[in-house]
């Protein structure tokens, strides 16, 4: 290998592969997207709104990238087996997957706003698995033609720590901290790297999405002392995952902002 090979690859540790993003219109999946093609990968940006995902691709391709949008609900099942396959035409098979979408909607469980549950249930668990599903076997055999793949999930430090009106959103996130965990048994001997990211307060449109006046006036009150993360610092770590030695696999990534204490 030449120095000049050597610094490109040092440079673009992800040269050569495809990342999948959901919930790639704002917030995290939007800076992870970025910076996922910063890093070499080609990158399927995946959500609902077409024109935001259609400017993410401009700014890529404008920095060098090559991405593609993908307008679709996770929640339809379907319609991600289909998004699936058109990764699978345009860009040969996905070998990592960020999977990102996700809803945060906390509430006093006595106020019963059931709506709010089924949503989050909705998007956050069975979303996750109609992603998992439709693209866990372009993960599989890409490990086996490349020697890794890597499923990245989003959860929550609420998938450890206890948050006051938000136990079905928490619950959420403890699911998909567990399932990573049973995931990267099962498919780890099949070279495909399960990892569960769990930060705590991230700056994005989840806040804007809060309706619960007490839930609102905690989070709104905790920028007093606390600097919260942005959505940049977890691209970054999703990017440090991916490019990590073969061999090296971090299952289960615990990020808070320094002085969030719990």
């Amino acid at each position: 290998m030449t120095t000049e090979t050597s610094a490109v690859t040092t440079a673009m540790p992800l040269r050569g592969r495809v990342a999948v993003v959901t919930g790639a219109s704002s917030g995290i999946g939007e800076a992870s997207a970025e910076h996922l093609a910063s890093l070499g990968a080609k990158v399927a940006v995946l959500a609902r709104r077409a024109d935001r995902l259609d400017d993410l691709v401009a700014r890529i391709s404008k920095d060098g990238g090559t991405a593609i949008a993908i307008s679709v609900d996770v929640t339809d099942a379907a319609a991600v087996q289909a998004a699936a396959g058109r990764v699978e035409a345009e860009l040969g098979g996905a070998d990592l997957l960020f999977n990102n979408a996700g809803v945060m909607l906390p509430g006093p469980v006595e106020e019963l706003h059931t709506d709010q549950w089924q949503r989050q249930i909705d998007l956050n668990i069975s979303g996750l698995m109609n992603v998992i599903g439709a693209f866990t076997p372009q993960l599989v055999r890409a490990a086996g033609e490349r020697g890794v793949a890597d499923l990245i999930n989003t959860s929550s430090s609420a998938a450890q720590n206890l948050y006051p009106t938000f136990a079905v959103y928490a619950a959420t996130k403890a699911f998909v901290s567990h399932l990573s965990k049973h995931l990267r048994v099962e498919l780890g001997p099949k070279n495909v790297r399960v990892s569960a990211i769990e930060p705590g307060i991230v700056g994005t449109e989840l806040q804007s999405h809060v309706t619960d006046e007490g839930a609102s006036a905690w989070l709104e009150g905790s920028k007093e002392t606390i600097e919260w993360l942005q959505s940049v610092d977890i691209a970054q770590t999703v990017g440090f995952i991916a490019s990590l030695p073969l061999r090296v696999n971090l299952p289960q990534v615990f990020i808070m902002p320094t002085a969030q204490p719990s």
